[in-house]
């Protein structure tokens, strides 16, 4: 999982239009995936730091919480309904969401993009 959101971070850093859609957006999220938890802080929509839990110290704004095999569902290139959106997955049971979720709607657009980086791409036929 770390690896993986690594790689998002990497992506993100080379996504203009989301460094853009994220520049107000400066909070640590939780993100929680079979009881294991990652912190990912944010500032202006840049990822700066990714550190692994749990925490008791380490204070976040709001937190995704699934399981390792609705993310891997959620992270397909053509995911089957119910994975294809962090409230989709909320909706089937699958996820849930805690926090602020002010915090969230206010830069939804940016997050859930932010989410789906690491969704594989299909090859050109």
């Amino acid at each position: 999982m770390l690896t993986t959101l690594k790689e998002m971070q990497a992506q993100l850093n080379a996504t203009p239009h989301l460094l853009r859609l994220g520049r107000l957006f400066t909070e640590t999220v939780q993100l929680r995936v079979d009881g294991d938890e990652y912190y990912l802080t944010f500032d202006k929509g840049q990822l700066t730091q990714i550190a692994e839990g749990p925490s008791r110290k380490t204070p976040y704004r709001f937190a995704l919480i699934t399981d390792a095999d609705a993310l891997t569902r959620f992270w397909q290139p053509r995911p089957a309904p119910g994975f294809h959106d962090i409230f989709g997955l909320v909706k089937i049971g699958r996820g849930r969401i805690e926090g602020d979720i002010l915090a969230l709607v206010k830069n939804l657009r940016f997050f859930k993009e932010f989410m789906a980086l690491a969704r594989k791409k299909e090859a050109a036929t």
